[in-house]
């Protein structure tokens, strides 16, 4: 158990096994009681559970009809998941919570909200419109050991908007947004009119910009020239609505298994893929730190709605006031039409008079209590394997020939019995000689008369010359030179230089040598 000393005339400081457990526990002693008194679950979110503190990191798609949400949870586990239905045309019309468990099956909605273990049971507040419309989908697959994935209904566009769901599909997905780790935006290459629903839904994820990604899907189908036209009109619509200076990280692909339509980009969609499942593997690693920043901004509005939660006619300029007087960050209030329309239909009698003692508990708690459980946080981190999601998709890129870059830039001729610097060394001898070497061998001020003409800068052409130093004698012999030559080249074609020198790249007269 880990402890900390006492705090000069006060109480002894919460203990805690684990940050799960040191969430649960500041958020029912101190911020839970402050909720409860100013009706704080009537007008934000619901109160958590401990299933809420518990649960794997999540991650929800998205997107409008026939972008390719399912088809990329297919993608990601490589297998079939029951309820699972893909097709050109609105084909999921429910939320499905794709989640691991021994037996393949489907939990429905209203028996998945009852049970504890599942962070859904305040859920049951959306209605049988919504909980026949939701379900759980279970089976044993390595990747779902790791995170859970909840794919929802595709949005609708054009005259498909005008059919009530019977649910606020926006609220619902506000309150998924709240909970999971990831929040994933897929859009089609040849589909980018983002509807009136869209646009509602990207404003009600507004709040979470940390934990959204772009996926610009089915890239594969269109020309680079269109490509970037298409990157272009994706980025200027979101900039619309999501309306912030900060430029959206968009990845850029075609996410399921099928041969490319125009192979044209596939180093660009590998990279971006590969970018894309490192974000997505580091979920498990920063899940605690992740559910540690929700509380804190949990926190922090609470603690706001505390102030204001008495206040209506004039609430604009009772925000400002509130800012000034208690040092509070005009973001983190609430929207405040929407305050206004919720604080006019409230019973006042029932509010209860404003309690320091509240009010200090929650400051304490972020005074204090979340800063030794920061220092767990890195603790935990540090006494726990690396975690990161395994199985399916991320399998296949890690290692062997069809790993990212294999056999490219410094990975060229890495299965090859010949040194791949051989074919092209006749030429760079004939460089070498011409430079006057002595016992075979060439300065360092020689060979960077001949290096500087590739234009690279300094920095590049220095990591060059230690690479291809391999006896670090401060001078290059002819296989040295052709190997510094070969760096310069992999470095022009657009590829990384390797922090160590590959195997397969050593020079033959050095290998087996000790430098």
């Amino acid at each position: 158990m880990f402890s900390w000393s006492k705090r000069d005339g006060k109480k002894d400081p919460e203990l805690f096994q684990n940050v799960s457990d040191g969430l649960r526990q500041l958020y029912r002693s101190k911020l839970l009681p402050l909720e409860k008194a100013y009706c704080f679950h009537d007008f934000h979110s619901p109160a958590l559970e401990d299933a809420d503190f518990d649960n794997k990191p999540m991650v929800l798609l998205v997107g409008q009809y026939s972008t390719g949400k399912t088809t990329f949870i297919r993608h990601l586990m490589e297998q079939d998941f029951p309820g699972m239905r893909i097709g050109p045309e609105p084909t999921t019309d429910s939320f499905i919570a794709v989640m691991h468990g021994e037996r393949e099956g489907v939990i429905p909605g209203n028996a998945l909200v009852v049970d504890p273990k599942k962070p859904f049971r305040k859920l049951n507040a959306f209605g049988n419109a919504f909980l026949n419309r939701f379900m759980c989908a279970q089976l044993n697959n390595p990747v779902l050991e790791s995170i859970s994935i909840i794919d929802t209904p595709g949005i609708l566009s054009g005259e498909k908007q005008r059919i009530s769901r019977g649910y606020d599909f926006a609220a619902v997905l506000e309150w998924f947004a709240e909970r999971v780790d990831r929040i994933i935006l897929l859009f089609d290459a040849h589909k980018l009119d983002i509807s009136d629903e869209f646009s509602e839904v990207i404003k009600a994820l507004k709040n979470h910009e940390d934990k959204m990604r772009v996926v610009l899907n089915k890239a594969d189908q269109i020309s680079t020239q269109q490509l970037m036209r298409v990157y272009g009109a994706l980025m200027w619509s979101l900039g619309k609505i999501i309306n912030t200076p900060e430029v959206v990280r968009v990845y850029i692909g075609s996410f399921w298994a099928q041969p490319l339509q125009v192979p044209d980009n596939r180093k660009l969609f590998e990279a971006e893929e590969q970018d894309l499942f490192r974000d997505i593997q580091s979920l498990p690693r920063n899940a605690a730190l992740r559910k540690l920043n929700d509380l804190i901004k949990r926190a922090r509005l609470a603690k706001v709605h505390a102030y204001i939660i008495k206040l209506i006619a004039n609430l604009p300029q009772i925000y400002t006031t509130i800012e000034k007087e208690h040092q509070i960050s005009p973001g983190d209030f609430p929207n405040v039409t929407k305050m206004q329309d919720i604080l006019a239909g409230q019973d006042f009698t029932k509010f209860a008079p404003l309690k320091p003692k509240l009010l200090e508990a929650v400051e304490d708690m972020m005074a204090n209590d979340i800063a030794r459980l920061m220092q767990l946080v890195r603790q935990e981190e540090a006494a726990i394997p690396v975690q990161s999601v395994k199985g399916g998709a991320f399998e296949g890129t890690m290692n062997g020939p069809f790993g990212h870059g294999y056999g490219e830039g410094a990975s060229e001729g890495i299965d090859e019995l010949e040194w791949v610097v051989a074919k092209d060394k006749p030429s760079y001898d004939e460089i070498f000689y011409t430079l006057s070497p002595i016992n075979g061998k060439v300065s360092g001020a020689a060979a960077k008369k001949e290096m500087v003409k590739s234009k690279l800068p300094n920095t590049v052409l220095g990591k060059v010359w230690k690479l291809a130093d391999v006896d670090k004698d401060g001078f290059l012999d002819d296989e040295e030179f052709a190997l510094a030559n070969h760096l310069i080249k992999v470095k022009l074609e657009g590829h990384e230089l390797p922090a160590e020198l590959p195997s397969h790249l050593v020079p033959p007269s050095k290998r087996g040598k000790s430098s």
